[in-house]
């Protein structure tokens, strides 16, 4: 395995090594000892599975009492995965990181606790699952408007397809609920 940090020193790229042959592929895409290893939490106590269309758009979401650590991979199809700093008085406070993930690429993205999350799919339909390292508690989730422009994402598509709660959630100077920065 290969953790390939980004321009946010929390948030890592982790590349799998990927044993193909004449029967198709195998690989670890979680091993606890490795994680560790690369500095990278390694106890997750819920999985996620979700199915979606092109265009949609999930998130910018976050959990303020009960942050998640998110490590985030693709199944099947594509999308763009994104990371926000949003802890109050972080130096990189609303800067994010983008990547490309896919069934294809086989890598995995890890969104740190303190982190806002969200991606938007590429393909015609897509499969991602993610690690996380909390629960989900529906009252402790938060989020930020996913075309903030102070945030500057260039999520490639102007009009996604987005639930009626990502439609709702605030710009980040407007959230009153952040994360603190340690």
């Amino acid at each position: 395995m290969i953790v390939e940090e980004t321009n946010l020193k929390e948030v890592k790229v982790v590349i799998p090594d990927v044993h193909d042959d004449q029967r198709g592929y195998f690989f670890e895409s979680y091993n606890s000892k490795s994680f560790e290893t690369h500095l990278i939490p390694h106890l997750y106590l819920q999985d996620n599975e979700v199915k979606s269309k092109k265009s949609t758009l999930r998130g910018l979401h976050y959990q303020l009492n009960n942050p998640q650590g998110k490590l985030v991979r693709v199944v099947s199809g594509e999308i763009l995965d994104v990371a926000v700093d949003i802890r109050l008085g972080s130096p990189n406070f609303g800067k994010h990181v983008i990547k490309k993930l896919s069934s294809q690429n086989k890598r995995m993205l890890y969104v740190p606790e303190g982190f806002a999350h969200g991606y938007i799919v590429l393909s015609e339909e897509s499969i991602v699952i993610y690690k996380c390292t909390n629960v989900w508690i529906p009252n402790d989730e938060y989020g930020i408007s996913w075309n903030d422009p102070s945030l500057a994402i260039n999520w490639g598509n102007k009009y996604p397809v987005l639930s009626e709660k990502d439609l709702s959630l605030p710009m980040l100077e407007e959230q009153k609920k952040l994360p603190t920065y340690k």
